[in-house]
């Protein structure tokens, strides 16, 4: 996941690529659980939005790794 992306000449980082993704994701998700009613649950908004946006990064990284998601 070494390197970065190239954007009409500007060099940007490939983690700053999945940040702007994961944070997509994550606030479509966010969306989706506030529909569901899953916020009810949640003590702590803040910090469960924060940990969805972290696991979301994670895995986008992992899936994006050269060797494979496990590895």
């Amino acid at each position: 996941m070494t390197g970065e992306a190239t954007f009409y000449g500007v060099y940007v980082p490939w983690l700053l690529v999945l940040a702007v993704v994961a944070w997509g994701l994550c606030w479509g998700a966010r969306r989706l659980l506030g529909t569901l009613g899953v916020y009810r649950w949640v003590w702590h908004s803040a910090l469960f939005d924060t940990a969805l946006y972290v696991l979301i990064l994670f895995l986008l990284v992992r899936l994006t790794a050269g060797q494979g998601f496990l590895s």
